[in-house]
């Protein structure tokens, strides 16, 4: 593998000093970066393939990156960095109703894909994100309570393992690792590539609803009670944060059906009078102003909580800590799960704790790493009574292994676990969580 290079045999690899190499290990995640070694700009799997195979005979640590969104335990000052970013492909076949998606791509490429054959990726509440990695995790996104994770609808996955084999895997094909890849992360080998159903929807009800917390306190309570009522058409969260110094609730909403029976189901939401109305009918491919997330790279830590219940009461004092003039800056989100979540798909994988009804997740916006995660531990410490677990998509710059333990039920963690000994028996892989 030569560095700095663009041979016909070697993958591009850069190492530190040059533009190349700053401009590969920077992802999303500001707090922290990769320092490898060398950075492989990859193009396709065979450069994958040959940085790995070179990787492994050195016994280098590896990690991979698209985005950097969910950087955990960065390389600092060894390994090899495997940047897919240039891997960012997305072929749709609108008559199966599939997408071929690159391991670079981000969502907003697989939506604006199938939006041309007014089909929709199960995609997150933030198109920035990268969709293979997202989906590896097992993805709770904008229509989860209707049709499930998004890890439940892959159908092909293309793998290379730590010893530079080029795997197919599917339900046919390496049935362990089809198991495990939908939903128990990349302890296996580096995904380049993966399958995915698309679904038949052009477009939704969908936006925000934003409250003052100062002057409407009961829109917890009556969210809290809206969402028991809700059909599975209708998926949900709500926000807590500080906005010009007030302390306002975003109650975010999409809705798949019509617009009529969306304000007939919102009415008691709209029976507050909220501060801000932005609720109406969209095209999928503008799906990212329901929840309005900043798509700009910033430093933060995050973690959650799976819930098969919820008490108001606990809530409205995780609330309080969202508030203006908090120490350490923190933002709460709460999304309503249930429906198609519950269901496991026909053929099954990796994703534990579908029996939780809600999510709760911190999100500590802040370079102060330590003062950030000892907040976060005390306020979900508090829920251990009605506690599943975590999600591992909303386990952010947390590579502990108390957050990774809890990502998974006993039965699947041990089968994960061996699986990851048997194609990373040296523990070179570097996955944003881990198996432990």
């Amino acid at each position: 593998m030569s560095a700095n290079t663009t041979d016909a045999e070697s993958p591009v690899a850069y190492q530190p000093g040059s533009a190349e190499y700053d401009e590969h290990r920077a992802g999303f995640q500001l707090r922290e970066q990769h320092q490898p070694a060398r950075v492989v700009a990859a193009r396709a799997a065979c450069d994958v393939v040959a940085a790995v195979r070179h990787a492994a005979e050195s016994w280098m640590p590896i990690a991979v990156q698209a985005t950097g969104h969910g950087l955990a335990d960065p390389l600092a000052g060894e390994g090899l960095l495997v940047s897919t970013r240039r891997m960012d492909g997305v072929d749709v076949d609108p008559d199966a109703g599939t997408a071929w998606v690159g391991a670079g791509a981000r969502w907003r490429d697989v939506i604006e894909a199938a939006a041309r054959y007014d089909l929709a990726p199960l995609s997150g509440s933030m198109p920035g994100v990268g969709a293979v990695s997202y989906t590896l995790g097992g993805g709770i996104g904008l229509m989860a309570r209707r049709y499930g994770f998004a890890a439940d609808h892959v159908t092909r996955l293309e793998l290379v393992t730590v010893d530079g084999s080029l795997l197919t895997v599917s339900e046919h094909e390496e049935p362990d690792l089809f198991w495990a890849l939908r939903g128990g992360g990349g302890s296996f080998g580096i995904v380049t590539g993966l399958e995915m159903a698309l679904l038949p929807v052009a477009r939704l009800v969908g936006g925000g609803l934003m409250f003052d917390l100062g002057e409407t306190p009961e829109v917890v309570s009556t969210w809290l009670r809206w969402t028991a009522t809700m059909p599975p058409e209708m998926t949900s969260a709500m926000t807590t944060l500080e906005v010009a110094e007030r302390h306002m609730a975003h109650v975010q909403i999409a809705y798949l059906g019509s617009a009529a029976e969306a304000d007939e189901l919102v009415a008691p939401l709209r029976a507050l009078k909220p501060a801000y109305d932005g609720l109406r009918e969209i095209p999928y491919r503008r799906s990212d102003t329901v929840f309005s997330e900043p798509d700009q790279p910033h430093a933060y830590v995050a973690d959650n909580v799976l819930l098969r219940a919820i008490d108001e009461e606990r809530l409205r004092d995780a609330i309080a800590l969202s508030a203006p003039g908090r120490s350490v800056h923190c933002i709460i989100s709460v999304r309503h799960l249930g429906g198609a979540l519950s269901t496991p798909p026909r053929v099954p994988n990796a994703v534990s704790h579908r029996e939780a009804k809600y999510l709760l997740c911190v999100v500590s916006p802040t370079t102060d790493a330590a003062s950030a995660r000892a907040m976060q531990d005390d306020l979900l410490a508090g829920w251990s009574g009605t506690a599943l677990g975590s999600s591992p998509n909303f386990t952010l710059g947390r590579p502990d292994r108390r957050a990774a333990a809890e990502l998974f039920d006993a039965e699947r963690r041990d089968r994960l676990l061996r699986l990851a000994r048997k194609y990373d028996p040296a523990g070179l892989l570097r996955p944003s969580f881990v198996i432990a």
